[in-house]
């Protein structure tokens, strides 16, 4: 299977809601800590993805997909921080790649891509947080990522369990990147 990555923007992200919700409620479903409960229902999860829509439209967010047979397989997005003092900084969100196509490269080629468009976009700073223990921890440390810090009980599991984040950040230079 052919499974292609670009950018996504806003009209095409307005238009493809259900399949960005559809990503999101099967990150949830299987324990993914990215800021949900159990029971995330798709008009929740279309309703967050709305919510990134005007960042999409004024340039202040990026999103990135992976798509598998005509239909969204992954997402990350890239958030330029806004304040004055930040405009060499950003952050990776939403890293999230369906169920039935992980552990096949596809998380560590869509963070590449929100790399490269941050440095292109003159960001060379970036971060993130994690869950502890989690297989987006594992993936940050495989992708060059270098541990901050943690926050004990930072936020619940999609269970209800009190967890830890790992906050993470990558500095990025002109040079190239990725081999």
């Amino acid at each position: 299977m052919t499974i292609t990555l670009r950018p996504l923007p806003a009209p095409e992200a307005e238009a493809r809601l259900p399949e960005l919700a559809a990503i999101l409620v099967d990150a949830v479903e299987h324990g993914a800590s990215v800021n949900f409960l159990a029971g995330l229902s798709m008009e929740q999860a279309a309703g967050f993805w709305r919510g990134q829509l005007p960042g999409l439209a004024d340039g202040s967010r990026q999103l990135f997909v992976a798509e598998a047979a005509g239909r969204l397989a992954g997402t990350v997005v890239l958030t330029l921080a806004h304040q004055p003092n930040a405009p060499h900084r950003a952050e990776i969100g939403k890293m999230l790649v369906h169920s039935a196509l992980r552990r096949q490269g596809l998380g560590q080629r869509l963070l590449r891509m929100a790399e490269d468009a941050a440095l292109a976009a003159g960001r060379t700073l970036l971060l993130l947080d994690t869950e502890t223990g989690s297989a987006g921890e594992l993936l940050y440390r495989r992708c060059g990522w270098a541990e901050v810090g943690r926050v004990p009980d930072h936020s619940l599991t999609p269970d209800g369990r009190l967890a830890d984040s790992t906050i993470f950040c990558k500095r990025l230079n002109s040079l190239a990147q990725h081999p």
